[in-house]
Order: C-alpha cells, then sequence, then structure tokens
C-alpha cells in the first residue's frame, strides 16, 4: 500500500500482482529444451501486466487481452501450421484452449472443475516441474509401443511359421507365447526408470 498524490488530492494505492511460482522459470527452460520452440503465452490479462511476466520467466512471445475463443483460434492456429499444440492451464477460461490442443495439461491442485474435466492429463502435484516430465515420459512411452508390438508380432511369427512348417510341441509353443508377453511387460517397466521420465527426447513437438 502507498499514497498516492495527483494535484490537490491524495489517497491510498493499493497495489496487486501475480505472484510467480519459484519453478516457473526452470519449467519453462525445461519445455524449451525438450521440444526445441519457445513457448507462447496466452492469456486475457493486460498486455503490459501479461509481458511483465513473460519476461520473468523467460518467454518472449505473448498474445494477451484474449477471450477463452481467441485461445482456442490461436490453437488451431498453430495446429493447422502443422504443429502439435501443447496446452498448459487451470482456469475456467482455458478450458476451450485445452480441448482444442493436441494435449492439454491441467494443474489439478489450483485447476477449475471444468479444466480438468477438459484436460488429456491431471498434474495432481501443484509442481510445474512435473509438466516437463510428463511430455517426457509420454515420449518415452511412445516409442515403447512399437517396440512392444514388434517384440510380440516377431514371436507369433515364428510360432505360427514353426507350426506351419512343421510340428510345435504345445508346451514350447505356451512357453515362446508367455514369454513374449514377459519381454513385452519388462520392456514396459523402462518406464518407471528415472531416465524415462528426465532425459530430454531428440524429436521436437
Amino acid at each position: 500500500m502507498a499514497n498516492r498524490r495527483e494535484g490537490v488530492g491524495s489517497g491510498p494505492l493499493l497495489g496487486i500482482s501475480d505472484r510467480l511460482r519459484p519453478d516457473a522459470a526452470a519449467t519453462i527452460a525445461a519445455l524449451t529444451a525438450l521440444t526445441g520452440r519457445a513457448p507462447t503465452l496466452l492469456t486475457g490479462d493486460n498486455e503490459r501486466a501479461a509481458r511483465h511476466l513473460a519476461a520473468e520467466v523467460g518467454i518472449t512471445y505473448v498474445r494477451a487481452g484474449l477471450l477463452p475463443e481467441e485461445k482456442v483460434a490461436a490453437v488451431r492456429e498453430w495446429g493447422q501450421e502443422g504443429r502439435k499444440v501443447l496446452v498448459v492451464g487451470d482456469g475456467v477460461n482455458d478450458a476451450p484452449a485445452l480441448a482444442a490442443a493436441h494435449t492439454g495439461i491441467a494443474m489439478g491442485k489450483a485447476g477449475s472443475d471444468l479444466a480438468l474435466e477438459t484436460a488429456d492429463a491431471v498434474v495432481v502435484r501443484d509442481e510445474l516441474a512435473t509438466i516437463p516430465a510428463v511430455v517426457q515420459l509420454s515420449r518415452t512411452a511412445r516409442r515403447l509401443v512399437p517396440q512392444n508390438l514388434v517384440i510380440a508380432g516377431a514371436f507369433i511369427t515364428v510360432l505360427v511359421a514353426w507350426d506351419l512348417i512343421g510340428t510345435l510341441p504345445l508346451p514350447l509353443g505356451v512357453a515362446g507365447h508367455e514369454g513374449s508377453t514377459v519381454i513385452v511387460g519388462l520392456n514396459g517397466l523402462r518406464l518407471l526408470r528415472e531416465a524415462a521420465w528426465t532425459s530430454p527426447g531428440k524429436d521436437t513437438a
């Protein structure tokens, strides 16, 4: 609170500003390194306040004073350019953009009910640093799925071919099938490694 003096009058002036989370700047840097693209701030706040906050966390591109439908238009514009758009939000006004994005992530603790229902993923822990980890984990999982399909398909192909050209003993067929299941499961367990969450991927979004 401060005193404002203009002409002959004076009165109290109350200043209110948004408080940045301590991990905001680090999260922006991690996402930029992970995706290879600089993030854009879409906000309904005024231009001056938006650019001030963006500068503090290292965001260069800002679109301020947007209505919910204008946020959706921006997301669709990037999608039409061939980009895979990730939107992070927690407010009611963010819900349409979360729905329009390729992937929408809502912050669970502070998020509105509408945002939580609309988003594809919800960060239960109220930590921004979790967002890059979620992106990295999804990329790792996406690479593991085709690997598991190839492994399972190779086992089945060998077993079927063996049975067609010869006599495949039933115990061996069962062992081969179950063995492929075990290998696929073990390959999937790689997602539990810390490296699956923290190592930046080589592909860009």
